[in-house]
């Protein structure tokens, strides 16, 4: 599972995932009209176009990370294979639109609405009466009874991820036919439309034995516009197809394939012809850019259209060869040649793609592990978020991609869904005269005396040894990867004269030769704008905070963010020491254990946060065995006062009121600073360009049976206003 690339609802319902103060807080309402949510930051970019212009058949080969472990969406391995297989194959009573609002889906529910409150909140579903399972057995009250049998969390036999919502049901009931299906509360519970996505059928559900085991490995009975009709685990793919029995609008593919294909090496697999759409990283989507504005190679520069021999020669030229010489020069490098000419050939070839932008419906935030150390103390953490300039962080990321680069303003929603406001003035922006009054008032001074580390004693953050200036082992960013073989490290740089290209793919990286700029200015020089501030102690020991972050591919991003984050706390004395870990051990080892001070990983946005978030903010509590219970709040961060809006929002059934708890509830989030949200997640997705209704979805779930290749003929350009569900 990612560590920044959380999935939606599926991701939230592993606990296993992978993610009253000491300073008086003024009175926060939260409150505000409805039309705080806004629209969403970006569009949903997926080459709409209408039904008519789609061709009959074929098949769209679809890069996913794995196959995944479990068809069962409900399990604690569920990833996002898994939801996308759900997606195509399986009834879901309700699905997000482009704003990631939750719709009816008129092909398994004709309409489902509260019908009695007094005594007991009580749901009536009526059904599709075209609805039927691929075996022909009609959907119906049988089959809502057993998921929520499986998934009410009284028979621990079922090996269940989460019971969120199904444990508010007190019965279900067959209604006035087959097509209805009364569902009973014992409490009332807001989030009800929530339940029910996707349906699995009877079989799976039924006992523990089948939930556990059945749909691991295959799907035998399903209900959607596909079926699943091989899982080949040895050739890493998933092969879904038209089903026959669907009763909703034909789906115009005949196949789709879903690939496993690492995310380094899509960007080959796509020139190869391998596949048709894939989300990539910022280099990829460069690179197809490229392609498209006619770079020639890695020696050319952006859209100058130069071939690869004109490349070398210039480069021959610049690097101290005359004329006479440079073409001698040129032959010698042949594995140069060689590489360029495959570079070539694979440029070509991804002129038959487009990169498709959106932004993703997750959000990365900074978390602050308020458990032990320093970052404990409320002002501390508050400090820290004072200290920070979401608006530069979201730039890093956003910016050179062309995306909105606005930084997220609620930890509960994002900018388009129904519950969002900004409510970050709760804790303030950016001050750096704020954050040093917060730290002086925590007792951190600068300049204060500091202990000598005492023989073996770890400094703080460290899990490995940090690296010596000299020893191969240091990254080039000052940074060292614990676990990782020195032979393989080591500051690299590229030959054109000393340039690096940097994480978000546009920005570039000066390495000045000698010493840096200013290092001997004449006594008495005032330190620049924004130099860093003395570092800040406090009883013998320094404001150092371990900062962990991932060093997997995909993971540049990340370190491009921490870096800025790092600078910003350095001009308010705060030292951070980074610690680069493998992605296997990021989550398990460090972020769900408490390892860290520091950490940035991402977190879904939630059509239903009184019901999905609430275990992210949850107060821990004691358990039985004397640990700390979390959930999956692993900033260890909350209140009671938290606890109690995020209950009164999942209780009452008044859509405004409800709104109002949501946002009073991230207010107060906001102002115990446990964690900072700073930018959704960019979302691209490299698609040819024949495809159509596919790409960056947004919010919005995927219609399946809309995707497809455009009619020979039917001309490039798409219907811009065309719905791609036309239903």
């Amino acid at each position: 599972m990612s560590h920044d690339g959380v999935g939606p609802r599926a991701v939230m319902r592993s606990v296993a995932f992978l993610t009253a103060g000491a300073l008086a807080v003024p009175l926060l309402s939260g409150c505000g009209s409805a039309d705080e949510a806004g629209k969403p930051l970006a569009r949903q970019d997926i080459a709409p176009a209408g039904r008519a212009r789609i061709a009959e058949g074929g098949t769209l080969r679809w890069a996913v990370d794995a196959v995944p472990e479990t068809f069962n969406a409900f399990q604690s391995d569920a990833d996002a294979t898994t939801t996308r297989v759900a997606q195509a194959v399986l009834p879901s009573m309700y699905r997000l639109d482009a704003t990631g609002r939750p719709q009816r889906d008129a092909d398994y529910l004709e309409s489902a609405k509260v019908v009695d409150t007094e005594p007991k909140q009580v749901v009536l579903y009526k059904l599709n009466q075209q609805a039927v399972w691929s075996d022909g057995r009609e959907i119906g009250a049988a089959d809502f009874a057993a998921q929520w049998r499986a998934l009410a969390g009284k028979d621990s036999a079922y090996w269940t991820a989460r019971n969120a919502g199904y444990e508010r049901i007190e019965k279900i009931e067959r209604g006035a036919n087959d097509l209805e299906v009364r569902v009973t509360f014992k409490r009332t519970y807001a989030d009800w439309q929530s339940l029910f996505s996707p349906l699995y059928p009877k079989d799976v559900m039924g006992t523990p034995d089948a939930f556990n085991d059945a749909a691991r490995r295959k799907l035998k009975v399903t209900a959607g516009p596909f079926v699943v009709k091989k899982v080949d685990r040895k050739k890493d793919e998933v092969r879904l197809t038209r089903n026959t029995r669907w009763w909703g609008r034909p789906a115009k593919l005949s196949e789709i394939v879903l690939t496993a294909v690492p995310r380094d090496e899509r960007t080959s697999a796509l020139a190869a012809g391998k596949i048709d759409l894939a989300e990539i990283d910022p280099a990829a989507a460069q690179r197809i850019d490229g392609a498209a504005n006619g770079t020639a190679g890695p020696l050319a520069g952006p859209g100058s259209g130069r071939t690869a021999a004109k490349a070398l020669r210039s480069w021959a030229l610049a690097h101290g060869s005359d004329e006479d010489t440079a073409e001698d020069e040129v032959e010698a490098r042949s594995e140069l040649r060689k590489a360029i000419a495959k570079w070539e050939q694979q440029q070509k070839a991804l002129r038959g793609f487009e990169v498709r932008r959106s932004l993703e419906p997750a959000y990365t935030q900074l978390a602050l592990n308020g458990a032990d150390g320093p970052l404990a103390d409320e002002r501390v953490r508050r400090a820290v978020a004072r200290a920070l300039d979401r608006k530069e962080l979201a730039k890093v990321v956003l910016k050179p991609l062309g995306l909105p680069a606005e930084p997220v303003g609620s930890h509960l929603a994002l900018a388009g869904q129904d519950a969002y406001a900004d409510n970050s003035g709760a804790l303030g922006g950016q001050d750096t005269a704020e954050a040093q009054a917060l730290l002086a008032d925590a007792g951190w001074v600068p300049g204060g005396p500091v202990k000598k580390q005492e023989k073996g004693e770890k400094a703080a953050g460290s899990e490995g040894r940090k690296a010596d200036s000299d020893d191969d082992s240091a990254d080039g960013d000052g940074t060292y990867i614990v676990g990782q073989d020195d032979k393989a490290r080591g500051a690299r740089r590229s030959d054109e004269g000393g340039r690096q290209l940097a994480q978000d793919g546009k920005q570039f990286k000066q390495m000045h030769q000698g010493g840096a700029p200013g290092a001997y200015a004449p006594k008495g020089t005032a330190a620049p704008a924004g130099a860093p501030a003395k570092a800040l102690a406090k009883d013998g020991k320094a404001l150092t905070l371990r900062f962990v972050l991932p060093s997997g591919p995909g993971s540049e991003p990340l370190a491009a963010v921490a870096a800025r984050i790092t600078k910003m706390l350095a001009k308010v004395g705060i030292g951070t020491d980074i610690t680069k870990v493998s992605d296997e051990s990021y989550f398990k080892d460090h972020i769900a254990s408490g390892q860290y001070d520091l950490a940035l990983y991402s977190w879904p946005g939630s059509a239903f946060p009184a019901t999905d978030a609430r275990p992210i903010y949850a107060k821990p509590v004691p358990a039985a065995d004397g640990s700390l219970s979390v959930e999956q709040n692993y900033t260890r961060v909350g209140t009671d006062q938290v606890d109690q809006l995020f209950e009164q929002a999942v209780s009452t059934l008044d859509a405004g009121e409800k709104r109002s708890l949501i946002r009073k509830a991230d207010s107060r989030i906001w102002a115990a600073a446990g964690s900072i949200p700073l930018y959704q997640r960019p979302q691209l997705t490299a698609v040819r360009k024949t495809v159509v209704n596919a790409g960056a979805f947004g919010f919005q779930t995927p219609v399946y049976e809309d995707m497809g290749f455009l009619k020979k003929g039917a001309g490039k350009a798409v219907e811009a206003s065309a719905s791609p569900s036309e239903k």
